[in-house]
């Protein structure tokens, strides 16, 4: 059995590799309900909530799995470390499938390259009073409490759960962008001139999750764009392109 751990739209193109052959049986984790519910159209066996290092391990024991494939988020690197310890403590083999970095693609030079949430805050509190936030829901509650006298437009998926807990954080209709990316540059550039956009802060998400068209709009309306680079993990094997997981299945 395989274990996928997924959460990008990565995961999802794996599935389809892999239900190429039948012989292959492997479940799909997921960590939201609007995961699962793209999951499920994809993969047979579905689990969804987060799992700590022990309850992976149990897991890995009750479903006897062989093989790890991890497609996460390139910044849930929590769950990365502890598919890594419980692959080595089983002695299984453990493949990462990591978006490729583009960061040495951009030349435009009006920006931030940062290593955490604290810098990008830090810098676009002092540079900007209309931020544009690009990194989704999860660092918001940080962002918030970093910046609490900047008006921030937070664009991030249109879910109830999402929203609500936009709300109880104090952004309002006005603050928030519940639309469902990636998104083109155009568009981009649109979202900035309506809110106008002085700063923008971003995650290297990498191709799949429009970062370049977020740092293409930017350069476009020469705004300064935050990047938040990925934090480096010692993965034993990885790879940048899925069709590779054919060869190695």
């Amino acid at each position: 059995m395989i274990l996928v751990l997924g959460g990008t739209s990565d995961s999802l193109d794996i599935c389809d590799k892999i239900n190429k052959y039948k012989n292959l049986s492997y479940i799909l984790s997921v960590t939201t309900s609007y995961g699962e519910n793209l999951a499920t159209k994809h993969a047979k066996k579905v689990i969804n909530g987060r799992l700590s290092e022990t309850e992976m391990m149990d897991f890995i024991n009750e479903n006897n799995i062989k093989k790890i494939i991890d497609a996460t988020h390139p910044y849930a690197i929590e769950v990365s470390k502890n598919a890594i310890k419980c692959a080595k403590q089983k002695n299984i083999d453990y493949l990462r499938y990591e978006r490729k970095s583009l960061i040495e693609q951009i030349t435009y030079k009006n920006k931030y390259i940062v290593s955490n949430i604290e810098e990008a805050c830090k810098i676009a509190r002092q540079k900007g009073k209309n931020i544009f936030i690009g990194t989704g829901s999860k660092n918001l509650p940080q962002i918030v409490e970093c910046i609490p006298d900047r008006n921030l437009i937070a664009r991030v998926l249109p879910t109830t759960e999402v929203i609500l807990g936009c709300e109880k954080l104090g952004l309002n209709a006005d603050n928030i962008i519940a639309m469902k990316g990636p998104f083109s540059q155009n568009i981009n550039e649109e979202f900035y001139k309506h809110y106008n956009i002085d700063i923008v802060i971003t995650k290297e998400s990498g191709i799949a999750g429009g970062f370049l068209e977020k740092v293409d709009a930017c350069e476009s309306l020469d705004i300064p764009v935050i990047i938040i680079s990925r934090e480096k993990v010692n993965y034993p094997k990885v790879i940048n392109d899925i069709d590779e997981i054919e060869k190695i299945l």
